[in-house]
């Protein structure tokens, strides 16, 4: 099986278009061609996005992510949010071109797959069909436990209540992510929408589906104690990576 595009055609709501539009010329003006293309995901160019509940997720795409200023991106960002206060944050993600062409199964499956082209040529189109299997898989789960572990110590050493909540939802919604892509070969498809996620993963994985339900309330409210969930994030993640390295020693067998 192909994957197909999650999000086509763009679909930008009018209270988000001004945003987008100034957010892409700040970056072309802070970064003079510097910039090959910018990319979005979630759910502004999907046209679902929520007043004050929604963020907006942009990809940055560069010959050299090097050339790019990080310490000035917290500057527009401030700057912008400050002017549309609908947005609950900015995420930037800035990789480059070649990353994307060199790791269809990662950076390709990125752009390719979960954002659109707001600027710039779509080096998705470059990337050729990513079919679903057990090396796609693999490919695609290459840094989650780096990811993991990072968000899994930002939670831990938080103090302010507003990041913990953050950290909560980024978490759970990552574990889900996670989960998920074990599912693919019997959905067939790649959902962004946490709800059917959730509803994939309790059909086809055999994970306690009360620890996927209790993910899924988190990424909703996560107002709880952090040593709780983390204690359940944590054997989330032990049953993912169990199923992974499963599914990595399947793989090998049928190699030899």
């Amino acid at each position: 099986m192909i994957l197909n595009k999650v999000i086509n055609p763009i679909a930008i709501q009018s209270e988000y278009k001004d945003f987008v539009d100034k957010f892409i010329n700040s970056l072309l003006a802070e970064f003079k061609g510097k910039i090959h293309s910018i990319y979005m995901c979630g759910s502004i160019p999907k046209g679902t996005a929520k007043p004050f509940q929604s963020d907006a997720d942009f990809t940055i795409l560069c010959e050299n992510p090097s050339d790019i200023d990080y310490e000035s991106l917290p500057t527009i960002k401030e700057r912008l949010l400050e002017q549309y206060p609908i947005l609950t944050k900015i995420d930037t993600t800035i990789c480059s071109i070649d990353d994307v062409l060199s790791k269809p199964n990662e950076w390709g499956f990125w752009v390719k797959i979960i954002c659109v082209c707001v600027y710039g040529d779509d080096v998705g189109e470059k990337v050729p069909p990513i079919m679903i299997s057990p090396a796609f898989i693999l490919d695609l789960n290459t840094e989650t436990k780096e990811e993991v572990d990072r968000i899994h110590r930002l939670l831990a050493h938080a103090s302010d209540n507003e990041m913990k909540t953050r950290y909560m939802k980024g978490y759970s919604k990552r574990l889900l992510r996670a989960l998920y892509s074990l599912v693919l070969e019997d959905t067939g498809v790649w959902q962004d929408d946490i709800h059917t996620m959730k509803n994939a993963i309790v059909t086809y994985c055999e994970i306690d589906s009360a620890l996927v339900e209790y993910l899924y309330a988190c990424y909703l409210d996560s107002h709880i104690r952090v040593e709780e969930f983390l204690a359940i994030a944590d054997e989330v993640y032990r049953y993912f990576e169990k199923e992974l390295h499963a599914m990595a020693a399947r793989r090998s067998s049928k190699d030899l």
